[in-house]
């Protein structure tokens, strides 16, 4: 059935349709987050990581850091280069959340944040093809698609969460026929600042639909624009992505992709014998089953609408063409059902850093845009506006009724409640006292994480390098037991032992080692006395241990920024430069046409 209506003619009628707009997707974002507001947090997988990441950032703002590499607080006090690794924008902005909020409305806030991001995000880019009434309704559905709500409910991978928010930008400015370079590029970067796994995903997707346009217009423009804008793109997040790349060769990266955590264990409906492994895969792949439907049955059905290829004189992009947009959304899909089997296992192994993604249902990230683009294609000339008071309440109150029927549906079967140990109170009692566990793949290269004993003073002089080390055999992370036979009367004077930066003073009698409850790590800068100390006794757990001589010792201890670290700034202020002169020519062109 089709609501007839009439195209507004003036300039209020148009903020009118987009007021109306916004607020529809406003409410479906608040309607979203709705049940973390009345049931609370949702303590998922990946809650602990990201909350213990904001607090610790958080942290280092009060210490007058405002780029933290360090968390000091993994393993239970002893640290890690989480920083390094993990991108900068999720945990920054849940650290800027809470200076602004009480940390309890924090994940609340930040999943808010995220789908209100997407649905915009998305509404612009469906405005390029759709009328209003069939972009809100696509936008406000890929705010609710299923797998956006497992990831904010069940999984609460807060970085993959917001990336959301960037793969409609890679199809706006990927199939834009003028312009769109410096766009294209900035989303890029965003995307690799956000999540690492949606980026490299974000990379052949943008790739595919390069392609795919070049195929269409028989031109190599596509090519070259998409292939400058990922260089500049990957020029202004180099900062992050140099360091990151370069010092895995300092962690045991690979543990990132151990048994378990391997795309062979999570194609569709796989059955691994883990419990809690197989139960998060059987939810994922009937997501995976249900998007694929609805979205090959859009497909079809927006072939069928006989206003899916018409004139486009109501688009806010009128040069944009349909007929590319559905083949690279139809296309994404279909490589997307093949790479969630097993015989694209062959595929994982050999395109570069594919593997690192873990799940191959991570991929229903991007299938959420083909999915509800194509659902919008459908929606034209079915959905549009009209003219009455009635006709424009009754799809906004329709869409509304649907995002508060999958925000319920979503509480009651993704929602995770908190154990008493993972509450956010308890969590921030942790960071002041105990620490968290360490993360694996961020161990030390040649280390065990595992063995680091718990309640550790933070320093103390024992008779060897070796000394008092646990071991996980029987127990992870054992508690620490003070050996008397194997500690060195000693005065110690700690200075100042802020994140990044610490001091203590130690006066023996004897020869003998400084025992740290620090995990040793090449970026460390570390003076004895005044004198560089470069070559430290290495120790199965990885604590920082330093030989003292007898007498009066005062030890410093920086973290550096390394030579990959300033190589990485180096390449982004150089393509900030360049992209501050793009944007000046595209505006000084702007200005002659004028």
């Amino acid at each position: 059935m089709k609501i007839s209506f009439r195209f507004p003619q003036t300039l209020s009628d148009h903020a009118t349709r987009r007021y109306r707009s916004h607020s529809v997707l406003f409410c479906c974002a608040f309607i979203a987050v709705l049940p973390l507001v009345w049931r609370g947090t949702s303590c998922g997988h990946d809650f602990d990581f990201h909350l213990q990441s904001w607090l610790e950032t958080a942290q280092h703002w009060r210490e007058g850091v405002f780029y933290p590499h360090w968390d000091a607080s993994a393993n239970y006090g002893a640290g890690e280069p989480r920083f390094v690794f993990y991108p900068p924008a999720t945990w920054m902005l849940g650290a800027l959340l809470g200076t602004i909020f009480p940390w309890n409305w924090v994940p609340a806030a930040f999943t808010f944040l995220a789908f209100l991001v997407s649905g915009a995000s998305f509404y612009k880019m469906a405005r390029a093809w759709v009328p209003e009434d069939a972009a809100t309704a696509a936008a406000c559905i890929y705010v609710l698609n299923p797998y956006l709500l497992f990831v904010a409910y069940e999984r609460t991978a807060y970085g993959e969460l917001l990336s959301a928010a960037l793969f409609p930008l890679l199809v706006l400015y990927g199939l834009q026929k003028k312009t769109g370079l410096l766009p294209l590029a900035s989303a890029i970067a965003a995307l690799w600042l956000t999540n690492a796994p949606s980026a490299v995903m974000g990379s052949y997707f943008l790739t595919l639909i390069t392609i795919l346009s070049a195929l269409r217009s028989s031109s190599l423009k596509y090519v070259v624009r998409s292939a400058k804008a990922f260089l500049l793109g990957i020029g202004l997040a180099a900062f992050y992505i140099v360091p990151a790349y370069y010092e895995q060769r300092w962690v045991e990266i690979s543990r990132a992709i151990g048994p378990g955590m391997r795309v062979e264990d999570s194609f569709l409906f796989e059955h691994t014998g883990a419990v809690f492994h197989d139960q998060v895969l059987r939810s994922a792949s009937w997501i995976a089953v249900a998007m694929l439907t609805a979205t090959f049955i859009a497909a079809w059905l927006s072939l069928k609408s006989d206003r899916t290829f018409c004139s486009q004189k109501d688009l806010l992009f009128p040069q944009m063409e349909n007929r590319t947009l559905w083949l690279v959304m139809t296309s994404s899909a279909t490589v997307i059902l093949l790479l969630l089997l097993p015989f694209s296992r062959f595929l994982w192994y050999h395109l570069p850093e594919l593997i690192f993604l873990q799940f191959p249902w991570r991929w229903l990230l991007v299938l959420g845009v083909a999915m509800c683009t194509l659902i919008g294609l459908a929606f034209r000339g079915h959905l549009q506006e009209a003219g009455t008071r009635r006709s424009i309440l009754t799809p906004s109150l329709l869409v509304i009724l649907t995002a508060a029927i999958l925000s319920f549906l979503a509480a009651k079967v993704f929602w995770q409640p908190c154990d008493e140990e993972d509450n956010v109170a308890a969590q921030r009692m942790a960071l002041q006292y105990d620490g968290f566990e360490g993360t694996d793949e961020y161990t030390a290269l040649g280390t065990d994480n595992s063995s680091i004993q718990r309640h550790r003073p933070l320093v103390e002089t024992v008779h060897a390098a070796d000394a008092e080390q646990g071991e996980s055999g029987n127990t992870e992370n054992p508690e620490w037991q003070p050996e008397s036979q194997q500690s060195i009367p000693a005065r110690i004077k700690i200075l100042n032992w802020q994140t990044e930066n610490k001091t203590i003073e130690i006066t023996t009698k004897a020869p003998a080692d400084a025992l740290l409850r620090l995990v040793d790590y090449p970026a460390w800068r570390v003076t004895l006395n005044g004198k560089l100390s470069t070559k430290r006794p290495h120790r199965e757990d990885g604590l920082m241990v330093l030989p003292l001589p007898s007498g009066k010792s005062v030890i410093s201890i920086r973290y550096t920024a390394t030579t990959d670290v300033k190589l990485g700034r180096i390449f982004s202020l150089l393509a900030l430069g360049i992209a501050i002169l793009l944007f000046l020519r595209t505006k000084k062109q702007r200005e002659l046409r004028v």
